[in-house]
């Protein structure tokens, strides 16, 4: 016996999709100026050599796209030995990062700790104010 062929269609997967039909969009976090950047890997810091070196060597070439197809045959090319030294840079580029993360983290925790108890005083001074204005009231 033949199969029934369905003439119906499949849900729409975007009504599926969560959060679908909703309306909001989240908005991003602001970034912090502030937040130290992240390190580049052991490409990138040999990238940052060849493209001097591409460069001279290269000086009418004007496309970015040449140049880090080059680097990355290059760097493919390179035996585990020869990528030792830019591995080392990198590993300590990384440290000096993990670091600096420490001090903007420990920063930021003081900053919040000292942002609490700033509200507190803030408060307790507001009701001093209050008070004393009251006081200077009635002595007039």
């Amino acid at each position: 016996m033949p199969k029934a062929v369905s003439d119906a269609k499949p849900a729409d997967n975007r009504l599926k999709r969560k959060g679908a039909g909703t309306g909001t969009k989240q908005s991003k976090k602001a970034k912090d100026p502030n937040k130290p950047k992240r390190p580049p890997s052991a490409f990138f810091v040999f990238m940052s050599e060849f493209r001097e070196r591409f460069k001279k060597e290269n000086p009418s070439n004007k496309s970015v796209a040449v140049v880090g197809k080059a680097g990355g045959k290059e760097w493919k090319a390179l035996s585990d030995a020869d990528k030792a030294p830019f591995i080392a840079k990198a590993d300590k580029l990384k440290e000096e990062y993990e670091k600096t993360m420490r001090a903007y983290n420990m920063g930021i925790t003081e900053k919040n700790a000292s942002e609490e108890e700033g509200s507190e005083k803030s408060k307790s001074e507001v009701n001093d104010d209050d008070e004393d204005g009251d006081d200077e009231e009635d002595e007039e």
